[in-house]
């Protein structure tokens, strides 16, 4: 699929058109169609090859055609044309978090900075603060956003990763003469963050799956290929992920599947378990002397143990072993638990596709119901709505339940928490909405007291019924804020205030350790995709996983709850 290709090129055509001070209406499309297509989910190419380009929702014929040109071409012209207009390496800036379009003009006009490592240098050696909008902080966090990237190089998203994973698969399966076919590693234990990927198989002819999948398509390197074990470097994105094929005989599946799934705390737990009985674990099964006595499968390891099967997002050695010696581990909650979710986005504000759309994906995912959670006012950069605006809406969403039989479309608001932890909103208009998400969506840098302050304030106020993305972090681009997590949880869980686990792949904001620190301090988790695409809304699986590793079952988390006890909760 070329669809991340392309909205690749279309964000690169604002990017330019936005630093030329082209008109904003010209950037806002090439971004809406950007978004549009990350968020498909059929192959662009193959809508090109039926003649169905216009049937992308926000694709009129100029987009179209250069959609049809990249397809056949490998490029873009009014893309080319532009970008020969830069010197190498200005577009890049836009990567360094805080630098945008009109600062990247300034760096470049002003100071000939035509590139990161200069802009670094610049920075460390406070030449920036000559340019007027530029001080000393900046410096500091144009360094530390450098820094952050640098070290985001080196990783992949749980989301993006387990596409690169599932394609690899699908291919293996078509392609090679395979028995079981998994992923493990941290992939499997659903980690937000991924350095590379582990594939295991089994087959009766090892040297031929090592073939199909060492020439397999996007294949740059090989790094080493065998029977029983291959290494490649994989392309995507202009990036590059290793993923390595291991390939075990069928008696050792089991074993080979845990040993590759735990973590090196949890394998070195069972190992020393095994060797207290007299036995021997490793990645072939378990051993007494030489004899085996268990790996065909991972329910087969862990019974021999005296273990109750562990679920992989659990298997960090957190205490789950000791629970799975009592027989004591949760049922936890799964994707099929999951009945509708609240932080949905439209294209009212900075979303991609109509609320109608939306609402229809929700639907065909078998949800009961959908809340609809478009931004306030406040958030400029994502277009948000005045309380007049967004309370004129509530007609249509009237419409479409009279229209719905058996399903429900929830009025929402993710509502700006300002400095001092006010809302955006003021209380006779949130009053008005199902319900209330609030999100900190600026002034970062506040003093952990401030910030906490603010964040608690506003957890208080008795139309909230949600907080979002509570540390509000971008993995590679933002750290966390600085906020008292201890003192969050305890107002959520005294205010009957739900806490978020936001899906969207770069936030995972709550991510399994805090989510289970918030439940245990009795908070309810709301798990969110934030989507801002009908088609991003199956991120839900990742922020199932995330619940999963947070040790939480169906009854912990808000929307896995039938329609009626969440009206209940949110009243």
């Amino acid at each position: 699929m070329r669809n991340q290709e392309i909205a690749d090129r279309f964000n690169e055509i604002a990017d330019m058109l936005d630093i030329l001070g082209e008109d904003a209406f010209r950037i806002i499309s090439y971004r809406r169609a950007a978004r549009q297509l990350e968020a498909l989910t059929e192959d662009v190419e193959d809508l090109v090859r039926k003649g169905r380009v216009a049937s992308i929702p926000g694709i009129g014929q100029a987009l179209g055609e250069k959609i049809e040109e990249y397809v056949t071409t490998g490029k873009i012209r009014y893309h080319e044309e532009l970008k020969a207009r830069f010197p190498p390496g200005v577009l890049d800036m836009l990567r360094v978090r805080g630098i945008g379009p009109k600062k990247v003009k300034q760096l470049w006009q002003e100071l000939g900075i035509t590139d990161i490592e200069t802009l670094r240098k610049a920075a460390q050696t406070h030449r920036l603060s000559k340019l007027k909008g530029f001080g000393e902080k900046t410096e500091e966090k144009i360094l530390r956003s450098i820094e952050l990237m640098k070290e985001g190089e080196s990783l992949f998203l749980l989301a993006p990763a387990h596409a690169i994973a599932e394609a690899v698969l699908a291919h293996l399966r078509k392609s090679a003469p395979v028995g079981q076919l998994a992923a493990g590693g941290s992939l499997r234990r659903m980690k937000e963050i991924v350095h590379d990927i582990d594939i295991l198989a089994t087959s009766k002819d090892p040297g031929a799956v090592a073939q199909a999948f060492t020439t397999m398509p996007g294949v740059r390197e090989v790094l080493a290929s065998g029977e029983s074990k291959s290494v490649v470097l994989l392309a995507t994105d202009d990036r590059f992920i290793q993923v390595d094929l291991r390939i075990v005989e069928p008696g050792s599946w089991g074993a080979a599947l845990q040993y590759d799934t735990g973590s090196k705390d949890h394998n070195i737990h069972l190992r020393t378990m095994a060797q207290k009985r007299g036995l021997t674990l490793n990645e072939y099964g378990i051993f007494r002397d030489e004899k085996k006595i268990a790996g065909e499968t991972e329910e087969d390891v862990y019974r021999t143990l005296g273990l109750r099967w562990i679920p992989p997002e659990m298997r960090e050695d957190q205490g789950e072993i000791e629970l799975a010696a009592e027989g004591e581990l949760p049922r936890l909650v799964e994707d099929k638990n999951i009945h509708g979710e609240f932080h949905v986005h439209t294209n009212a504000t900075d979303g991609v596709d109509p609320v109608e759309a939306m609402v229809d994906r929700a639907q065909e995912l078998g949800y009961a119901y959908v809340g609809i959670s478009d931004h306030s006012v406040s958030s400029t950069v994502a277009f948000g709505l005045s309380a007049e605006q967004a309370l004129a809406r509530r007609d249509v969403f009237r419409a479409m339940n009279r229209e719905r039989k058996g399903f429900t479309v929830l009025f929402g608001t993710e509502c700006d928490i300002l400095d001092g932890g006010e809302m955006d909103y003021p209380d006779e208009v949130l009053k008005e909405f199902d319900f209330v998400i609030g999100a900190v969506h600026s002034r970062f840098t506040l003093p952990i007291q401030d910030m906490t302050a603010r964040i608690v304030a506003a957890i208080r106020n008795p139309y909230v019924n949600i907080l979002a993305h509570p540390t509000t972090r971008k993995i590679g681009q933002r750290d966390p804020i600085q906020v008292d997590l201890d003192d969050v949880y305890a107002a959520c869980a005294s205010t009957g205030t739900a806490i978020e686990i936001d899906a969207y792949p770069d936030r995972m904001d709550l991510n399994g350790t805090q989510a289970r620190a918030a439940h245990n301090a009795g908070c309810v988790i709301a798990v969110d995709t934030d989507s801002h695409a009908k088609g991003q809304l199956t991120w839900m699986h990742f922020g199932v996983g995330t619940a999963r590793r947070a040790w939480l079952t169906a009854a912990d988390v808000l929307n896995a709850w039938p329609l009626e006890k969440v009206r209940d909760f949110l009243h």
